[in-house]
């Protein structure tokens, strides 16, 4: 616990902070909505003179409130086509009523290609699908106290969550509490969320209007009238305010910081249930994450970097949140613009993680894994040494895995398969020998020692020595490779023991008689 982060620590606040931002895209909503009804739930909570441990339990439910919507958006997909379209309409019409429900049947079979599919459709959901979807509604909630408990947050945030989409008239999911039996912030959240998205679609006059239509239906009616009593203030600059800097600020006291293994739990947690979104990505980061690590190892990285390409495997596909699963799990071929939605991953995870400073350095590690030496990646068209090496570490394991998975479109390739598409991207240019042979390493499979220099140098190594020859400096030696500082320190090292040196001049004499001052392979 602390109230500020050293470098390398994370807030809490800031990696929950992050995480709804994609929860917004992944809601059809714009970036900051959860941050901002953040704020006026917390404006809410300081006019309805709510005690310490209710206002903390409102900030944090706040920032989860909708978490736990995406882990069935396969379900969701599978009967009303775009499950992000089908989320943003609980903004337009409600949760329930007839015009929710009319919403929902014209939704009913979205996406496919026939009427006769879309009947089928129908069919099935009138026999079993409605019972599916309320439980997955009440499922929710659940999901997102589970993840709230992973995370160590307070009880009352986790009692919050479970009655997140419970009304004042009892008429909401799972229907078992209604009046003051909510727990006060999951009602003040539900004002709130509803109210953000209110004032920014039709203003002042809109907010007045919905707290007094809900006002003893959906809402508590004390908090309605407080809304409508100083909607001024309440909505008062959330169009200038730097939303991310106020929340973060506004985290209650004292705020929770996470170091090392606190710190890659939260991650690794918060991985796992990204992960949901699809059941062709369940368990995909975490093993992404221990893959990069392992062949991070291989190479030779120091210990902290390691970890940090630990974390950048856990978090690298955040952006998936962004992605509709009537994309993400179709079975047949994507269409361009499909095709261009999945390519804005990795920059939607950067976005996502740029504010604070120990989650911004993962993002940019992510937002280049899915670029490639000749330029074809994405989403930036990065070739070559533009592309960190980190990120074509990630990349590699990213894809090991990925092939290793099973997709709607195929069922997962075998190890020996695997293997061979991997060093086909080599040989075609896309990725480079060293970090794929890393991964492969790494994952079991027996890798060539073709690429062994003299004295057992690796190509690596062959490439510090031939730039240390020629008297760079390990910081100009970092740059020139794309690795830090760090890690160079730690090849100089090896190759100093392997070659039986320990100065400059010496090595410089031993890669002039092995032929390793060119851009050419080193001979045996």
């Amino acid at each position: 616990m602390g109230e500020s982060a050293q470098a390398g620590d994370a807030r809490l606040a800031e990696i929950l902070g992050a995480l709804s931002l994609g929860i917004d895209l992944g809601f059809g909503q714009p970036v900051e909505h959860v941050l901002r009804q953040c704020l006026i739930a917390l404006r809410l909570a300081e006019r309805l003179d709510l005690d310490e441990d209710a206002r903390v339990a409102v900030y944090y439910t706040a920032l989860l409130v909708n978490v736990g919507c995406h882990s069935d958006a396969h379900e969701q997909a599978k009967w009303f086509g775009d499950d992000i379209a089908l989320k943003a309409d609980k903004y337009t019409h409600g949760l329930h009523g007839v015009r929710a429900t009319a919403a929902g049947l014209r939704r009913l079979g979205s996406g496919r290609d026939t009427l006769l599919q879309r009947l089928r459709v129908g069919l099935e959901f009138a026999v079993s699908g409605h019972k599916d979807v309320d439980d997955m509604i009440a499922q929710h909630a659940a999901l997102a106290r589970a993840l709230a408990d992973e995370l160590g947050l307070p009880p009352g945030t986790g009692e919050a969550l479970v009655a997140s989409y419970e009304q004042w008239d009892g008429r909401g999911w799972p229907g078992r509490l209604a009046g003051e039996d909510v727990p006060v912030a999951a009602r003040v959240v539900a004002v709130a969320e509803f109210t953000e998205v209110a004032h920014r679609v039709g203003g002042v006059a809109a907010v007045e209007a919905l707290a007094r239509r809900q006002s003893g239906r959906q809402f508590d009616p004390s908090i309605a009238a407080a809304v409508v009593a100083d909607v001024d203030a309440l909505v008062a600059d959330l169009d200038t305010v730097d939303t991310w800097d106020a929340v973060i600020a506004a985290e209650p006291p004292p705020a929770i910081v996470l170091s090392g293994e606190r710190f890659d739990a939260a991650l690794l947690a918060v991985a796992d249930f990204v992960d949901l979104k699809s059941p062709y990505t369940l368990g995909h980061s975490r093993a992404v994450a221990d893959l990069v690590a392992a062949a991070g190892t291989h190479l030779g990285l120091a210990t902290d970097e390691v970890r940090t390409l630990r974390r950048a495997g856990l978090v690298h596909d955040f952006g998936r949140l962004a992605i509709s699963n009537a994309i993400l799990d179709k079975p047949a071929r994507l269409g361009t613009g499909e095709r261009e939605r999945v390519r804005l991953m990795p920059y939607v995870t950067e976005r996502m993680l740029r504010r604070p400073r120990s989650l911004a350095c993962l993002g940019s590690i992510a937002v280049a894994h899915r670029e490639r030496l000749d330029g074809s990646g994405h989403p930036r068209g990065l070739r070559g040494g533009a592309i960190p090496h980190t990120s074509r570490l990630l990349g590699a394991a990213d894809a090991y895995r990925a092939m290793r998975e099973p997709r709607p479109y195929r069922e997962p390739l075998s190890r020996e398969a695997t293997a061979e598409e991997l060093r086909g991207d080599v040989a075609r240019g896309r990725r480079d020998a060293e970090t794929v042979e890393a991964v492969l390493r790494a994952a079991g499979h027996r890798t060539s020692t073709r690429r062994e220099g003299p004295a057992g140098l690796t190509h690596r190594e062959a490439e510090v020595l031939r730039l240390l020859a020629r008297g760079l400096t390990n910081r100009d030696i970092a740059s020139s490779l794309t690795i830090s500082t760090k890690t160079v320190g730690n090849h100089v090292e090896h190759i100093y023991t392997k070659i039986g040196t320990s100065t400059r001049a010496a090595a410089g004499l031993f890669a002039t008689k092995h032929g390793l001052l060119t851009d050419e392979e080193p001979v045996p």
